[in-house]
């Protein structure tokens, strides 16, 4: 084999080789480039319940292996659908955070299936101090007014979750404190304010019969916090007067009013004087004796008959008695 056969054999081997090289090279350490599809955002920062229009509405590029779930590839499909959940500038559109395209505008898309609105009026001081934001999670209290002995308060709903705060149906934005933390604004208020429940409709028969028998407040918990109570949470006066039933019973007593069921008050005879100074824990030893009772006088007989005698020049009355 001669020598110009030699080099052309190892310069081919040599290209071989350089070729493979850059092929791996470029497999492994080269950028690559993926490939891009086009999805439906937003245009800007947009509320709950905003109806889209082609002005909230603007097309960007993804990678299509990173494409979110249900992202939507379309603007018709987006058109005159309203938000269930407020969205951010650039944030792609997706299918389950709109409403139907056949479903109601507005706030009225927030409501679940199954689900109804319900709003009771209260004040700052019955709803956290005004800190309950849309979408924050509260028990509701039903208060019975009355008097001490009738008054009552039972939690009757728990773990609601609040639509609106009267119009506004999202939470306040966060402004920094003194500390450097974010922490919620509290919607500004003057007296009572609206407040829309998401309930069943069993429960909004309860809240609707609780607010107009009585007063409503809200309770605020940590939307973590999906715990339930099995039984009926009720607190009476009993609870912070535990003499109350008992001064009350006392008072009847001596009055004369006709007096409640002892065993139903769980109570002892308060007419017996041991059984009283036991309850109101005195020494029946040391209480002074009772005064005695005055002694009766009786008055003498009646006559039955007066008759005038004259002797003389004497008159005297003789009294006969039977």
């Amino acid at each position: 084999m001669d020598r110009q056969k030699l080099l052309m054999i190892f310069g081919g081997a040599f290209a071989a080789a350089a070729l493979l090289t850059w092929f791996l090279y470029a497999q492994t350490v080269a950028p690559k480039k993926d490939k891009m599809v086009t999805v439906v955002a937003a245009a800007a920062d947009l509320p709950a319940g905003t109806r889209l229009q082609k002005v909230h509405l603007k097309r960007i590029s993804v990678i299509e292996n990173i494409r979110p779930k249900g992202a939507l590839a379309d603007e018709a499909m987006a058109l005159d659908r309203s938000l269930l959940f407020p969205v951010t500038q650039n944030e792609p559109i997706l299918s389950n955070r709109v409403s139907s395209v056949t479903g109601a505008d507005g706030v009225a898309s927030l409501i679940e299936p199954g689900k109804r609105a319900v709003s009771v009026s209260v004040a700052d001081s019955a709803s956290a101090g005004g800190l309950i934001q849309p979408r924050s999670h509260v028990d509701v209290l039903f208060t019975k007014t009355g008097s001490m002995a009738e008054a009552v308060t039972t939690t009757v709903l728990e773990d609601v979750t609040v639509l609106s705060i009267g119009r506004t149906v999202e939470a306040q934005t966060a402004v920094p404190t003194t500390g450097g933390a974010a922490a919620p604004t509290a919607t500004p208020s003057t007296g009572n304010r609206s407040v829309t429940l998401l309930v069943t409709p069993e429960q909004a028969r309860v809240v609707e019969l609780a607010k107009n028998q009585g007063k409503i407040s809200l309770a605020l918990r940590n939307p973590k916090d999906q715990s339930k109570s099995e039984e009926v949470l009720s607190v009476t006066s009993e609870t912070i007067d535990p003499g109350l039933f008992v001064r009350t019973a006392k008072a009847r007593a001596m009055s004369g009013g006709r007096m409640p069921s002892r065993a139903l008050l769980n109570m002892p005879n308060l007419k017996d004087d041991k059984a009283w100074a036991a309850l109101i824990a005195e020494d029946p030893a040391q209480k002074p004796p009772a005064p005695p009772k005055p002694v009766e006088k009786k008055e003498p007989p009646k006559p039955r008959a007066i008759i005038d005698v004259f002797r003389g020049d004497r008159h005297v009355q003789e009294t006969f008695q039977e």
